[in-house]
């Protein structure tokens, strides 16, 4: 498919570090990593030129198990860092791992304005509806009335957040949902969010076995959309809003210029020290 290449002869192993993946056994990360690696290797990128980025929380360990340049942030900070290196180095392919608690709670502010900016990044968010590294705390995905967890014996008692109506709210130009239980549809969506030019979003239902157990119905839930993609943010918004969460595949795509700021700025270190003499 690549030629005569050399990055060709990559396999998805390759894109793969020599740390083990400590995740509960049967969570859907490990379907994810399956899936970026695969996703990597299908497109041939050189490793150096990659750099997968992430937060806090059980989803943002990817950048231990990736054979590329990672930066491990702190918690709802992953779109800050990402958006500072495609700043300064547009040349790289930037990936962004997170969770839906890392991503939509503490990060929300960062997620909208990087919806917003439309920097050519990928970010894709692990959904579990729940806060599995603190132990069952209900995150913003979670719905109301989950009432399985010691820390919200009664449910959250708010409405769940809705990660693609905000993405697309907030100006996302790639707008997707995958399963984890379905790997090849995921590495299908993610190689087309890599090659999008612009802010790609996402949403991958990964169901956490230790303290969401139920979430294992959710293989016999999930469908295909039907629909093309369509690059009307109306008949998006009408979809996305009547879709119960259930639906899989490349909901909205458009072709808007990417927002890359000129790097026109240079200044030595001895330079910098300077200003912060007293």
């Amino acid at each position: 498919m690549h030629g005569n290449n050399p990055v060709s002869a990559l396999k998805p192993k390759h894109y793969k570090s020599g740390i083990k993946p400590v995740w509960c056994p049967g969570c859907g990360d490990f379907s994810v990593l399956s899936a970026v690696t695969k996703a990597l290797a299908y497109l041939a990128l050189p490793r150096q030129n990659v750099a997968m980025i992430s937060g806090i929380g059980c989803s943002s360990r990817l950048p231990a198990y990736t054979a590329v340049y990672g930066f491990h942030g702190v918690h709802g900070r992953a779109l800050a860092v990402a958006s500072g290196l495609k700043a300064a180095r547009p040349d790289l392919t930037v990936l962004v791992a997170g969770g839906d608690g890392d991503g939509f709670s503490i990060g929300g502010n960062h997620f909208i304005h990087a919806c917003r900016r439309n920097m050519d990044m990928t970010y894709i968010v692990m959904d579990n509806e729940v806060y599995g590294m603190t132990k069952g705390q209900a995150s913003p995905t979670t719905a109301p009335d989950w009432a399985e967890s010691k820390l919200t014996p009664h449910g959250p008692g708010v409405p769940s957040f809705n990660p693609t109506s905000i993405a697309l709210a907030s100006g996302a130009t790639f707008i997707a949902r995958g399963f984890t239980g379905d790997p090849n549809g995921l590495t299908k969506l993610l190689v087309e969010a890599i090659q999008h030019p612009g802010f790609a979003f996402i949403q991958a239902l990964s169901p956490c076995p230790t303290y969401r157990p139920e979430h294992k119905q959710w293989k016999k839930e999930v469908r295909g959309f039907e629909e093309g993609a369509t690059s009307d943010p109306g008949v998006a918004a009408q979809r996305l809003q009547a879709d119960d969460g259930m639906t899989t595949g490349l909901f909205y795509r458009a072709e808007i210029p990417v927002w890359q700021p000129e790097n026109s700025v240079s200044c030595q270190t001895s330079e910098l020290e300077q200003t912060f003499r007293v």
